[in-house]
């Protein structure tokens, strides 16, 4: 990277910790924020961290590990949020340096529950960060590929297209392609909403229904999708690209999906609560649709998965009577 040095990596997940390899590749240390600091302790001492991706193996000379997020920020130019939506702003609330003239670099695929805004927007209005200074990145990946090294490939996504590039060649390595992009709305969106539509499949697969289904389940998703993002950020994009529909069809798709883990629970009878306890994860697809359900009440785009799903987990409706009325509406 030709004009940033300091790298810091927020966040102590699957994808904090999957991002953290791939930056390794390219960067010869990286600052990074860990809430607990048992596991700083454990992955200081075993180069692992020891509750998610165990098998990612660490070379901790590289990493600065600290359970104070103010001195991460301090020490890095580059910033790399990983943490999950639903608890941004609790640790973000901690934070007393300024980080307006702080490069962002969102890996979070969800809305700030609080105020339903997407997370270059939150930064924009809360922190005053420019939206040149933010950028998105998109997959198709999962984090436990990345623990594979098996080939995945990411898009940056930023309004200025240099520093787009730059975080390109940040993440680029043997095993992940990069290309950049400057729809920023777009893929956050798209991002946001593949995570409701991969819990309808899970649900959908919780009650038995089959891959015919899921097919078309998909196909009336990815149109879903192109609906909301050209009516709240209508500019020319190629849905069809990985950005969008390869996104969409990984995490509906993958065993790896934590969403459609979470929905399938759903499908097969248990409640949300119990779901949540007995993951032990974040589906971040769960917060998604109650603000994407609140902000289509303005915009009112035709988003009849979303609004099962929203009835499903929030309204307590039935997910077999819902399921079956959504079936009346798909092609």
């Amino acid at each position: 990277m030709s004009d940033f040095k300091k790298i810091g990596i927020l966040g102590g997940g699957s994808w904090a910790t999957a991002l953290t390899k791939i930056i390794m590749h390219n960067v010869s240390e990286v600052n990074w924020y860990m809430r607990s600091s048992q596991s700083i302790e454990y992955l200081n001492k075993f180069g692992r961290n020891k509750n998610y991706i165990s098998s990612i193996n660490l070379n901790t000379e590289q990493i600065h590990l600290s359970d104070d997020i103010n001195q991460v920020i301090e020490q890095s130019d580059i910033l790399v949020f990983a943490i999950p939506s639903a608890f941004l702003s609790a640790a973000l609330e901690k934070v007393n340096v300024p980080l307006s003239k702080k490069y962002i670099v969102s890996a979070i695929k969800g809305l700030v529950p609080s105020n339903h805004k997407i997370i270059g927007e939150y930064f924009s209005d809360e922190f005053h960060v420019p939206l040149e200074q933010f950028a998105v990145i998109s997959g198709p990946c999962h984090a436990e590929e990345v623990a594979l090294e098996r080939l995945s490939y990411l898009t940056i996504a930023s309004q200025q297209v240099k520093f787009a590039r730059e975080i390109a060649n940040l993440l680029q390595t043997h095993y992940i392609k990069t290309s950049i992009s400057d729809d920023i709305y777009g893929t956050e969106y798209a991002a946001v909403i593949k995570n409701i539509i991969a819990i309808a499949a899970g649900i959908c697969h919780g009650l038995g229904y089959g891959d015919n289904f899921l097919a078309v389940l998909i196909s009336n998703a990815i149109q879903e999708i192109k609906r909301f993002v050209d009516v709240v950020h209508p500019i020319s994009r190629d849905i069809k690209s990985s950005a969008y529909l390869g996104d969409l069809l990984v995490t509906a798709y993958s065993q790896f999906s934590r969403n459609r883990t979470f929905g399938n629970m759903i499908g097969k009878g248990y409640s949300v609560k119990s779901a949540q306890l007995e993951m032990n994860m974040i589906a971040e697809g769960y917060y998604a649709v109650k603000s994407i359900h609140t902000i289509n009440e303005h915009y009112k785009a035709n988003m009849p998965i979303t609004d099962a799903v929203y009835n499903i987990l929030y309204e307590s409706i039935s997910p077999a009577i819902e399921i079956k009325l959504l079936t009346e509406n798909l092609r």
